[in-house]
């Protein structure tokens, strides 16, 4: 596996990325993709953390992409599994928790797991866990993405120049998310400074906003707000 830092001296073949084009793919399309880790410094509710983003083949053209923050007593995990299909590619599984184990943390954090699965036979989703007990299967459409792989799939948009939109089917409910791009700013990475495209989505009392930079395949910041307070800022240490 080639070896990638956060600085300058990044060349990351993102042509290739960018021809698979996930959400909006062109027809005979393919797109090419290798593992990561890439390491965050993590702020969770206040709580300083570390953050853990990676992306692992599964094999039959399956990849799991899974993101781990945790310090201070807080941990908090999201995971998803997904397919190649056709030119496009779509979640199977998924796994969304978060826990205070100890200190503060237990009291700020609250326990919580919630599962998902994608039945593309069946065309629906699924959850189970800690949901509400009136949450129900949502039928599925092309295109569908959960998450994780909205996040991923976001990355390769901006730096292509694609629309920034796609639908997000997430514990009972389908909604479309359209991001905006709010221009460019420099921001520092890893002690060196690079130019990002920040764009952001807002979801009623969420937002997030994520600052991409060209020849990274993850974002090099990304800051989630809930009710106007700071929720998880991560905010990209290396990549390998």
């Amino acid at each position: 596996m080639n070896r990638h830092h956060a600085n300058p001296s990044i060349r990351r073949t993102w042509q290739r990325v960018a021809a698979g084009a996930l959400l909006l793919a062109t027809a005979g399309a393919t797109w090419a993709m290798d593992p990561f880790t890439a390491q965050y410094r993590a702020n969770f509710m206040g709580m300083q953390a570390n953050g853990t983003m990676q992306l692992q083949a599964a094999g039959n053209d399956r990849w799991t992409y899974s993101l781990e923050v945790a310090g201070m007593g807080a941990r908090m995990a999201q995971s998803t599994t997904f397919e190649r299909h056709g030119d496009r590619w779509r979640p199977l599984t998924s796994t969304d928790s978060q826990a205070g184990e100890s200190g503060v943390a237990a009291m700020l954090v609250k326990r919580k797991t919630v599962e998902a699965k994608y039945d593309w036979s069946a065309n629906q989703a699924t959850w189970s866990g800690d949901v509400d007990s009136d949450t129900g299967a949502v039928r599925l459409r092309e295109g569908d993405m959960d998450g994780m792989l909205m996040n991923l799939v976001l990355v390769q948009d901006v730096q292509a120049g694609r629309p920034l939109n796609c639908r997000l089917v997430d514990e009972g409910r389908a909604r479309e998310q359209n991001f905006r791009v709010e221009g460019k700013e420099t921001i520092s990475v890893a002690g060196q400074q690079r130019e990002a495209t920040k764009v952001v989505r807002e979801d009623g009392s969420r937002q997030i906003t994520a600052w991409i930079v060209d020849d990274m395949p993850v974002p090099a910041r990304i800051l989630q707000r809930r009710n106007g307070r700071d929720h998880i800022d991560l905010q990209l240490q290396s990549i390998q």
